[in-house]
């Protein structure tokens, strides 16, 4: 299964698509859905693609939440 899940942009790539990291997996994913995402900023990823900008403090208590539910996220697939 894979969840719609917040994680990081590391790296901006060439042709809309940028890298990620989630609990230390790193993806390359595509932000074609997405306008004006920066390096640093949290994107909701679900099957490979960027569905929207996440504020950073959101981000982290979805996150939180997510492992206080013990739900693995580096395992997730971006």
């Amino acid at each position: 299964m894979c969840l719609a899940i917040p994680t990081r942009v590391v790296e901006r790539l060439p042709d809309s698509q940028a890298l990620v990291d989630l609990g230390g997996v790193r993806k390359v994913i595509s932000l074609e859905l997405v306008d004006d995402v920066a390096v640093g900023d949290y994107v909701i990823v679900h099957v490979g693609y960027a569905l929207t900008r996440l504020d950073p403090d959101e981000a982290a208590h979805t996150l939180a939440l997510m492992a206080e539910a013990g739900i693995d996220v580096g395992g997730a697939c971006p």
